[in-house]
């Protein structure tokens, strides 16, 4: 989502760096450009004026005029100045000392809200809850279906009950979980195509029936300002806890994370970023600024990788990539492992430098060209993927038939193989760089 605004802000700093000092025409200059990205990314006007403000007046002080590296020192300003007004520091939910604990998700139709509700109960299952549904949105066609199917999914129980309203509903939730043990319950409440004061009237009166630890607001990120717009709106009826974010992996602009803390003084807690289930991650204000100013996202990329990487596999991969003898197999089990991560996109995206390096290198990930790769090695017996040099002619041409592609993309994929085991074996010694990216990702 903050690809472009990104590249923006890199670009200005770049052209800063070449200075060796820094003037205040300089600053003036480096303003004006980071205030029209700023706007073009659809950040809120009021909030572009005051970080401007801000930045402007920390960087033509005395500390970055004496500074070694004084383009360096603008870099930190406004990078601490972007996590203030993404939040500052990460908000983690709230629970009720006593349980069950209560979260309402509130929010207008079509913002993903009932499908948020079943990704919350997931995390919550992944960090030691035990969390059930409630289906309390009786006014969309099929909401109820859709919070059963996907608790399913995720073996969650989900509780609705006929002919009844739907704070009854929710409180007999709340009872029914009591009983059963369950230390969360998750209330996915009825939402609308606009603001009315029936729909409001509802939600005032469950909540103040629930006592919900948390109330949490969920608005699309692709709508921009209009979100913001929602949340104020929701604002005036209801006081929420915090905000969900949803769809922050499409190509909107951002503006809506960047602005929705300095609006509303509502902290955004979560941020979903895919379709899967696991795409539900706490927002990290600090996070989400360094990986637009290009710094990557170390931290988060540590945590996906521990949550998919089994140490005794790393080390035995490790032991095969120091002796070159990375095979098909190896290399299948990375691309699984790489898919459980969000793709190659993403690790790029959460690698310092490199997502910006693979943009400007020209490389586009195909998610769904990877999944043909996969298909292609999982065609192959495990004899050929443990030693290719035994795929000839007829070889490639069952395999291209089993996995649903044709004979050149085999062969295409072979070559970039033995390319890749090429490019691994000279790559401590010298680092990925744009030329090393091309052969090693020419997907």
């Amino acid at each position: 989502m903050f690809e472009s605004l990104g590249d923006r802000l890199q670009s200005v700093f770049a052209r800063l760096k070449g200075h060796g000092r820094l003037t205040e025409k300089d600053i003036d200059a480096a303003m004006r450009e980071i205030r029209i990205a700023l706007l073009e990314a659809d950040v809120n006007f009021k909030v572009v004026k005051d970080f401007i403000s801000r930045v402007s007046e920390k960087a033509v002080g005395e500390e970055v005029a004496k500074s070694i590296t004084p383009a360096q020192k603008v870099v930190k300003i406004v990078y601490d100045e972007i996590s203030e007004i993404l939040g500052g520091e990460s908000k983690p939910l709230k629970f009720s000392a006593q349980p069950p604990s209560v979260t309402m998700l509130v929010g207008l139709q079509g913002s993903g809200k009932t499908t948020v509700a079943a990704k919350l109960a997931y995390f919550l299952r992944h960090h030691g809850r035990n969390p059930v549904l409630v289906a309390a949105d009786l006014y969309r066609p099929a909401a109820v279906e859709q919070l059963k199917t996907l608790g399913e999914q995720i073996d969650t129980p989900v509780y609705y009950y006929r002919h009844v309203g739907a704070v009854d509903i929710a409180k007999r939730a709340v009872v029914e979980s009591r009983k059963n043990g369950n230390d969360v319950v998750i209330v996915d409440t009825a939402g609308r195509l606009h603001i009315d004061e029936e729909m409001m009237e509802e939600l005032v009166e469950m909540k103040k029936e629930l006592q919900p630890a948390e109330t949490l607001l969920v608005v699309d990120a692709m709508t921009g300002q209009d979100a913001v717009n929602v949340a104020l709106s929701f604002l005036e009826k209801l006081d929420f806890d915090g905000i969900v974010l949803t769809k922050l992996d499409g190509d909107a602009r951002g503006g809506a994370a960047l602005s929705m803390k300095s609006v509303t003084g509502k902290p955004v807690k979560l941020a979903s970023i895919g379709e899967k289930m696991d795409d539900l991650e706490t927002f990290h204000p600090e996070r989400i600024a360094s990986r637009i100013l290009g710094m990557g996202d170390v931290v988060t990329l540590v945590e996906k990788t521990e949550q998919v990487v089994d140490e005794e596999r790393a080390k035995k991969l490790e032991e095969k990539l120091r002796k070159q003898k990375f095979d098909l197999e190896d290399f299948l089990d990375q691309l699984q492992q790489m898919q459980k991560m969000g793709g190659l996109s993403k690790i790029l995206e959460l690698t310092p430098g490199m997502g910006q390096m693979a943009r400007s290198s020209g490389i586009e990930v195909d998610e769904k060209k990877i999944k043909r790769i996969e298909a292609i090695v999982r065609s192959m017996t495990t004899e050929e993927r443990r030693n290719p040099n035994i795929l000839n002619a007829s070889r490639r041409r069952r395999i291209a038939t089993g996995s649903g592609t044709s004979t050149q993309e085999v062969n295409q994929l072979m070559r970039q193989f033995a390319q890749m085991q090429k490019m691994l074996k000279v790559f401590s010694g010298k680092g990925p760089g744009p030329g090393l990216l091309k052969k090693l990702f020419p997907f």
